[in-house]
């Protein structure tokens, strides 16, 4: 594996050189166990970098002392009990970059929450406690959270994966306990095919390497924390695929005397490829042709718009489409053999289908079992969505895939839904968008699992 000092120095994407604007503010979340201090380290980000005005600090004092920790424990119950409940967003920028930090829960019952700040996360910064683990055994084993979050990260395709290991001012051989900790993680990484962009000693506490590098601490010369991220790349948009919109609002102006076009936008963001007038189009799941007359960015100026933008729909002419259904790429002409008569007229840019392969980490307190019904929701549309089959489940500990009849709740397998109708679904590794699921139980209407496309 590539030496983690090395990584981080190497590529400094585009986006991060010399342009601190909003298209390439980097959005990452700190996530691991339960007290690794990723509060804390948010804190001394938002701190060392200037981002905390002197009133806020004053309103964070406990016994006298700055807790960091409650600069991003915005609820209550976060400051009462001193734990991460719901993702915490902050932001801040330095001179090369700006950031928005979201600070994800530990605790395994919250594991639904780091879901959803990672599912839009360009980055996944993991902290490890050193003082939680047999740092003197080469051969430690690191926590299941930290496991969990790395997986769940690399699951939802998260772009860069950075292990920050805390805490090692705290043990009596910093140096040794960062090689021992530094090489399981590597392991881990290896063996779940995880590619790591940097691991960093740091000290939330008292600021080593998060935004001021300490010299020699722990053999590391490497870059800081913050050095890292300033280096990281956005999350690159699924543009060369072909185009793919969800729609989710109809804007009606039908008052307007211009017939040459339809007379109605339909808004939402692009899922992939790119829409320009002249683009061929079917509506799905109608079936119906059209050509796209005009773009529309979302200050409604005449543009071209990629795949991950918002975008103002207008068709070439009047063509029933609703909230939740789907504008997408023409079906491409198939050119038939001489003697083959059942090849089909055209061949469908993103196929539909009822019957799924999937991953899906469960989030629900009762178990994901084969039977049960639950609402999917795919881009803007709801169906029903079957459980036909528990296939296993993943062990976080041996990256094993076992045999298994349920899935038991924040545990991850691989699961075969049958939808009441068909979805332009994809795979998840090819299409972040077409390829994501969310479950919700029919009842509570509580969100239940996430899931991606095999």
């Amino acid at each position: 594996m590539t030496t983690m000092n090395s990584i981080a120095s190497s590529a400094i994407p585009t986006s991060a050189t010399g342009k601190n604007d909003h298209i390439s503010a980097l959005k990452f979340i700190t996530c691991g166990s339960v007290d690794d201090g990723k509060s804390t380290l948010i804190g001394r980000l938002l701190v060392d970098s200037k981002a905390v005005l002197q009133d806020h600090l004053a309103g964070v004092q406990r016994q006298g002392e700055t807790d960091l920790a409650l600069l991003t424990d915005g609820l209550s119950a976060e400051r009462e009990q001193g734990i991460t409940i719901d993702v915490a967003y902050r932001y801040f920028a330095t001179e090369e970059r700006k950031f928005i930090i979201g600070d994800a829960p530990g605790h395994e019952q919250y594991t639904r929450n780091m879901v959803t700040a990672a599912s839009s996360a360009d980055a996944a910064v993991v902290l490890v406690d050193a003082t939680k683990l047999d740092w003197k055994n080469p051969g430690l084993a690191l926590l299941p959270q930290t496991r969990r979050h790395s997986l769940l990260a690399h699951l939802l395709r998260v772009h860069s994966l950075v292990f920050a290991v805390n805490k090692l001012d705290a043990v009596e051989d910093p140096a040794l306990a960062w090689q021992h900790i530094q090489g399981a993680l590597q392991s881990f990484a290896q063996a779940a095919g995880i590619t790591v962009r940097a691991m960093v000693p740091v000290s939330a506490l008292k600021g080593w390497n998060v935004v001021d590098a300490h010299a020699g601490w722990c053999g590391y010369d490497g870059p800081t924390l913050l050095q890292v991220l300033e280096a990281l790349p956005n999350t690159p948009a699924d543009t060369a695929l072909a185009p793919a919109f969800p729609v989710q609002w109809v804007e009606k102006f039908s008052s307007s005397s211009d017939t040459s076009q339809g007379r109605r936008v339909f808004w939402g963001r692009v899922a992939a490829g790119s829409f320009a007038p002249g683009t061929a189009v079917q509506i799905f799941p109608s079936g119906q042709l059209a050509t796209v007359a005009q773009v529309l960015d979302h200050a409604r100026r005449p543009k071209d718009v990629p795949a991950g933008t918002s975008a103002g729909i207008i068709l070439d002419r009047e063509v029933d489409v609703s909230r939740g259904d789907w504008i997408l790429a023409a079906p491409a002409v198939a050119t038939p053999a001489e003697d083959d008569f059942d090849t089909p007229a055209s061949v469908p840019a993103w196929p539909a289908s009822r019957e799924l392969r999937t991953t899906v980490a469960w989030m629900d307190d009762e178990p994901l079992v084969a039977g049960r019904v639950y609402w999917a929701l795919h881009g803007h549309r709801w169906v029903k969505a079957k459980v036909k089959a528990v296939v296993h489940k993943l062990n976080i500990h041996t990256l094993a895939e076992e045999a298994a009849t349920q899935l038991d709740p924040n545990a991850i397998g691989h699961v075969d839904l049958l939808l009441q109708e068909a979805i332009p679904a994809a795979p998840f590794g090819k299409a972040r968008v077409l390829g994501s699921l969310i479950l919700v139980d029919t009842a509570s209407h509580k969100t239940a699992g996430a899931v991606l496309v095999n």
